[in-house]
């Protein structure tokens, strides 16, 4: 950010060589109100998404692929195995159709494989569990991290899931409890979609790690820090459940720079469960989130934000709410460093433009 403005001074310098006396100043001035403009900008979300490449999803699929526990039904018994029957490689979409039953097996798609659409028979009826922790050895004899627990893993771009459940079983921990992070689902790669899905756990439920991604009427539940990494996502229509008896956080936004341009925002979801809850806490220094039209029952903190402990970050973080309601939207409690956003401060965070949704979104 430095660097920026030394640009923009260096620059009034060499414009003044060639200016008449008197209209150095002025000429000064235009530039730096041009930067603050430009920071604020970028600050509030200019949304442009230079730093994500433009999508061109595929939605007709070339193969449907059956998942049954009944042997006797026909295709495969585990959703590891369907995904392993795909290429490598994968360039068209493919159709996993997942019949209703636990599936108990921790699975991941690579990289190279985009276009898998995963269809449930119901988020209540198709569901995914394991119950690895972050404290948990892998094979190499190391702990997995919060990072190697998820019971489900993606890092292959355009993945699109529908009506199922995504379950970590493992114990809720004590406050405070070290190594206790278990992931239900990791999303990893640009451009992915949840219609209808459930995601359970306690510590650490949703790792929304990077990627421009879609959650729509959604389930999510957890306790501390159940909504967490740098992706630049939008939830709409969701249901977020909280399940702790003390305190409890329900986003950790880790947004790192005022370039970056990722960011959480919910709209038009509902907020319930037990404990008291903080809206989010600034895991990045330029953590973002922004709730609007969303309602939040009791358990919402009076301050409704922490800044991890660190006060320098009360200066750099974007937290704000807009037109939320039910006793914990309360803004008169808040802290200083949050915001009841206008209606142009609220604009660029409402629709699927926040996350180019009209490039790579089935229109449906």
């Amino acid at each position: 950010m430095k660097l920026l403005f030394m640009l923009f001074l260096l620059a009034n310098i060499a414009n003044s060589l060639f200016t008449p006396n008197g209209s150095n100043s002025n000429r000064f001035m235009a530039s730096e109100e041009g930067y603050q403009k430009w920071l604020k900008a970028k600050q509030l979300g200019s949304f442009k998404q230079a730093f994500f490449q433009k999508a061109k999803n595929k939605f007709k699929p070339c193969l449907t692929i059956k998942v049954n526990k009944k042997l006797s039904s026909g295709g495969l018994i585990t959703v590891q195995k369907a995904l392993n029957s795909i290429p490598v490689v994968n360039n068209c979409r493919v159709i996993v159709s997942i019949s209703a039953g636990t599936y108990r097996e921790k699975v991941e798609i690579p990289a190279s494989m985009a276009y898998i659409t995963l269809t449930g028979a119901g988020a209540d009826k198709t569901i995914i569990e394991w119950d690895d922790t972050a404290d948990k050895m892998g094979h190499g004899g190391h702990p997995l991290g919060t990072y190697g627990s998820p019971t489900f893993a993606i890092n292959s771009p355009y993945f699109i899931a529908k009506n199922i459940t995504f379950k970590n079983k493992a114990p809720s921990p004590p406050s405070g409890a070290l190594g206790k992070q278990a992931v239900a689902l990791r999303i990893s790669a640009d451009t992915a979609a949840f219609i209808g899905c459930k995601f359970t756990g306690a510590q650490d439920t949703l790792y929304d790690h990077i990627g421009r991604h879609y959650f729509k009427e959604c389930y999510i539940e957890g306790s501390v820090d159940f909504i967490f990494g740098n992706g630049l996502s939008l939830y709409e229509d969701c249901h977020l459940h909280a399940i702790t008896n003390s305190f409890g956080a329900l986003t950790a936004q880790k947004r790192e720079s005022l370039l970056q341009e990722t960011g959480f925002s919910f709209v038009n979801c509902k907020v319930t469960g037990s404990g008291a809850l903080y809206l989010g806490r600034a895991w990045g220094t330029f953590s973002r989130v922004v709730f609007a039209y969303t309602y939040m029952d009791k358990i919402i903190t009076p301050g409704g934000w922490s800044d991890w402990g660190d006060k320098n970050r009360d200066m750099t973080v974007f937290y704000g709410q807009y037109k939320c309601s039910g006793p914990g939207a309360d803004f008169g409690g808040r802290v200083s460093w949050s915001r009841e956003l206008t209606d142009q401060e609220a604009k660029p965070f409402i629709s699927i433009n926040f996350i180019d949704g009209h490039e790579w979104l089935p229109r449906s």
